[in-house]
């Protein structure tokens, strides 16, 4: 065509601009940022091993409760084929694209060519018309593309970590230990009298429910005098034990990104629909930040402390201890589960967190696990710090519906609390140890870097509880009262940090005396 050569400049404009060969498709990109703040750690999950193992993690889910994600894995399958069948679609489009540019870009020297010869009749803007419904058509499949890979992402995301060997499937916990003597193994054989920490705490004047309602509500609380120096004497005795033992010790931030505390497993809600935290409101100028919440463990902020970096492989074990102010939502009903300190909306915790190498499949076997030797020297902690206080506590391995998202395996410390000996035999939580191997590393793109090459793996994360402030005084309380002397044996560790106090007495009046 006559035209042809004279024109080509603008027909390799008016093509470009059909095709948009000049520049790749932001539509991923795009999808991709409506799905997480700018700043937000970009995960890495294995989707590969999804699709190719969906029975285990469908059996994974049903074995820790999470039915909601039981058909995740069979979802992320179908949704995959669906992706492959675009990716099929697009090659063919993309096709006829080359044989449209080469026509452009070549026009009337290519009439001799066969894939040439159907499109030497048609005129400019019959082509121009094809390029622009060729242009439109790939434009959609990267749109249905970018939507199906987010869709992708969001399932793997929410998917459980695996459960660890040494996890007893179901609902039963194992029993691994005891520590210290029983006081009472069984109820009612002497003429002890036993209190309720509420009760010994109103007695004493060292705890205040009814102003802590009037002021924020139910689940907060007030500690007075003696009840206030012995939250700091546990915190203080808690960090002298992990410092001993080498641990760093952190102050770190009770607020942090909702993205954060989802990419360690903590969800606004639980699998059950219960809130699990307190996001915090935004202004109206603010609705395009990050959302932020209040911290339910220091484990969170510990965690992000090393997001988006990379440790070198000397480094670890990196073990750090963390002081903080916890904030649960804790929903449910009342009762004997959440009267006085036991569940608390706010509270003072010490928190252990520690990233390792990751275990190789041979190590369990060997006793050689990196994971494995730091969950064990955080149990040998609060072992220390529990049989030191004169607490009588067991040790459970915990069942795979008691597992938390981000966690393969857990053992939790119950103490003895004789005012709930009409619920699980008067035992309670008071600490719990968890492995999340490298569901949070992936999660909030931490990785290690190994050897000369310095490869990239994914490390493995631990968590701790050292102490749980509320918990551990009102087993202090309950367990030390002494009914004939009105007063509360202080645990003589504790002494040091309470100016040499040994007993917890009422030193002013009742106000209901007055």
């Amino acid at each position: 065509m006559a035209w042809a050569n004279a024109s080509r400049p603008l027909i390799q404009r008016c093509y470009r601009c059909a095709f948009g060969l000049s520049r790749r498709s932001n539509t991923t990109a795009a999808a991709a940022a409506t799905a997480r703040p700018s700043i937000a750690p970009k995960p890495v999950i294995d989707i590969k091993h999804i699709r190719q193992n969906p029975e285990l993690y469908t059996q994974n889910c049903r074995d820790r409760n999470y039915g909601a994600q039981s058909g995740h894995s069979y979802r992320i399958v179908q949704l995959f084929e669906e992706w492959q069948a675009l990716q099929k679609d697009a090659r063919g489009l993309r096709e006829r694209s080359n044989i449209l540019r080469r026509r452009f870009s070549n026009a009337g020297s290519l009439k001799d060519k066969a894939e040439d010869a159907e499109l030497a009749d048609k005129d400019r803007e019959t082509l121009l018309e094809e390029a622009r419904e060729l242009k439109q058509k790939l434009a959609d499949i990267e749109t249905k593309e970018a939507e199906i890979n987010l869709e992708i992402e969001q399932l793997a995301v929410e998917l459980p970590n695996s459960t660890s060997m040494e996890t007893p499937i179901g609902e039963e916990p194992k029993l691994v230990g005891f520590i210290n003597e029983h006081p009472e193994p069984v109820p009612s054989t002497s003429d002890r009298v036993w209190r309720s920490h509420v009760h010994v705490g109103s007695e004493l004047g060292i705890l205040d429910f009814a102003g802590a309602a009037s002021t924020s509500g139910w689940g907060w609380y007030f500690l007075v005098n003696e009840a206030a120096l012995l939250e700091q004497a546990l915190v203080q005795y808690a960090l002298s034990v992990a410092l001993k033992r080498g641990w760093t010790v952190v102050s770190p931030p009770s607020i942090v990104y909702s993205h954060i505390a989802a990419a360690c497993g903590f969800r606004p809600r639980d699998q059950n629909g219960e809130q699990q935290i307190y996001a915090l409101e935004r202004s109206e100028k603010d609705l395009r930040k990050p959302e932020l919440c209040l911290a339910g463990t220091a484990e969170i902020p510990l965690a992000g402390m090393k997001a988006n970096q990379v440790l070198d492989e000397e480094e670890l074990p990196k073990k750090y201890i963390g002081v903080s102010r916890c904030y649960r939502a804790e929903a449910g009903a009342r009762g004997v589960d959440t009267k006085g300190l036991y569940r608390v909306h706010e509270f003072t915790k010490v928190e252990m967190f520690a990233w390792t190498m990751p275990d190789e499949p041979t190590d369990t076997d060997q006793g050689m696990s990196h994971s494995g030797k730091i969950f064990d020297e955080m149990i040998s902690i609060q072992t220390e710090i529990l049989e030191s206080l004169g607490l009588h506590c067991r040790i459970l391995e915990m069942p795979s519906t008691d597992l938390g998202a981000s966690a393969t395996r857990k053992r939790d410390i119950e103490a003895y609390f004789p005012s709930r000996r009409a619920k699980d035999e008067g035992w309670g939580e008071v600490t719990s140890t968890s492995i999340c191997t490298d569901y949070q590393s992936r999660r909030l793109a931490t990785r290690v870097a190994t050897g000369k090459a310095r490869k990239m793996i994914w490390p493995h994360t631990v968590n701790g509880t050292a102490l749980a402030v509320p918990r551990v005084l009102a087993a202090l309380l309950e367990n030390g009262w002494d009914e004939k002397e009105n007063k509360v044996i202080i645990p003589p560790v504790l002494r040091p940090w309470m100016g040499g106090m040994e007993t917890i007495q009422r030193r002013y009046p009742r106000d209901d005396m007055w």
